[in-house]
């Protein structure tokens, strides 16, 4: 059994795989992170106006208030996810001796 073709074949197909640097949007992180929070608060506004509309009597589709209100809460808990992921880095970066 030839191994060498083999080889060959498996690094041809991990070669899309690696990494690559992404360019250079202009971007920083904390700008990212404020408008990823905007969009997150625009979810919730926007499930809170829907749910206003039902409790004043106005016309609301029930499954579109069902789907903000999900997708405000998902929105929601990925963000603390996120969160909480950037406080654990935070604090075994600050445990590390120098």
């Amino acid at each position: 059994m030839r191994i060498n073709p083999a080889l060959d074949k498996l690094n041809q197909i991990a070669q899309p795989l690696t990494p690559q640097v992404m360019p250079e949007s202009g971007q920083d992180f904390g700008a990212m992170l404020m408008d990823a929070i905007k969009d997150v608060n625009a979810t919730q506004l926007e499930s809170r106006g829907l749910q206003n509309d039902l409790m004043a009597g106005r016309p609301v589709e029930y499954h579109d208030l069902m789907i903000a209100m999900e997708r405000a809460s998902t929105a929601m808990q990925l963000t603390m996810q996120v969160r909480n992921k950037a406080l654990e880095a935070f604090q075994e970066i600050n445990r590390m001796p120098l």
